[in-house]
């Protein structure tokens, strides 16, 4: 059987395994957390380098459009940092006109911070490349794999929300 083509912005061979190749180790309970922290970190990076955006910023924008407008100190308590350093990730956006400030409507003295129809186009390309880029490497696999990966994903939410 001919090997296929490579998927486009997958490892190459400098950067580590191919998709997949660690499907075929054999890992026990003590390797395992080791091995999954790297794998899910080589994704990671992966994701990273498709983003239009710092992380934070994707992040951030990303809150606005899910859960509406948000003042600077709860967006700050959202992404674990200082407010000081969320101001500044705000005025990025603001200078790229991203995002906007409103007055809050149930205490004039406060502003919220929403995403601006700009700050949605922009944040929807940057999840359609992310999301492209994955689909296609998931559309690759075989059945049995995508089952494998769909098994593993409710999992790994499990994980992520655990102790």
């Amino acid at each position: 059987m001919q090997k296929p083509p490579p998927i486009p912005g997958a490892p190459r061979a400098s950067e580590g395994p191919a998709l997949g190749e660690h499907l075929d180790q054999d890992l026990d309970l003590d390797t395992l957390p080791a091995e999954l922290r790297v794998v899910l970190g080589r994704l990671m990076r992966r994701l990273r380098r498709e983003h239009r955006f710092p992380l934070t910023q994707a992040s951030v924008l990303g809150h606005l459009d899910r859960d509406g407008p948000r003042s600077i100190g709860e967006l700050a308590a959202i992404e674990s940092v200082r407010p000081q350093s969320m101001s500044q990730t705000i005025g990025e956006l603001e200078a790229e006109g991203l995002i906007e400030r409103r007055p809050d409507q149930s205490d004039g003295r406060r502003t919220q911070i929403a995403i601006t129809a700009r700050g949605r186009v922009e944040l929807d390309r940057d999840r359609n490349a992310r999301e492209g880029w994955l689909a296609c490497a998931v559309a690759r696999l075989s059945a049995e794999e995508q089952e494998t990966l769909r098994e593993a994903v409710a999992l790994l939410g499990r994980l992520a929300d655990s102790c």
